[in-house]
């Protein structure tokens, strides 16, 4: 099981990326796909979360900027990121989890990929 994570960047405040995650060695609708990030100095915080069904979900602070989507034959999911803020920037990963379930908790990954920086700043 392996995650490559791509796409970020350097982005001015209200921009937009678009990070992908492709998985390889299984097959991506039957786990649930979480993205993570972690800024410097703090705690990693989920961000969104696809699962099994195909259903995403997005913590508070980015509802109506960021979009999870998934691509069953590219078996990828991709994290449409807009109007950017400097708060947004941090290191992003993405995790693939067993249950298919969504969660919050980075214990119900079992599947790590690297991280990909994404930087808002002027």
């Amino acid at each position: 099981v392996q995650l490559q994570a791509s796409g970020g960047g350097l982005v001015q405040p209200g921009g937009s990326l678009r990070l992908s995650c492709v998985a390889s060695g299984f097959t991506l609708d039957d786990y649930s796909i979480g993205w993570f990030r972690q800024a410097p100095g703090k705690e990693r915080e989920g961000v969104s979360c696809i699962n099994s069904g195909g259903t995403s979900y997005y913590v508070d602070s980015v509802k109506g900027r960021f979009t999870l989507s998934r691509d069953d034959a590219k078996n990828s999911v991709y994290l449409q990121m807009n109007s950017l803020k400097p708060e947004d920037t941090a290191v992003y990963v993405c995790a693939a989890g067993a249950s298919g379930w969504c969660s919050w908790y980075g214990a119900d990954f079992g599947s790590w990929g690297q991280g990909t920086q994404v930087t808002v700043s002027s």
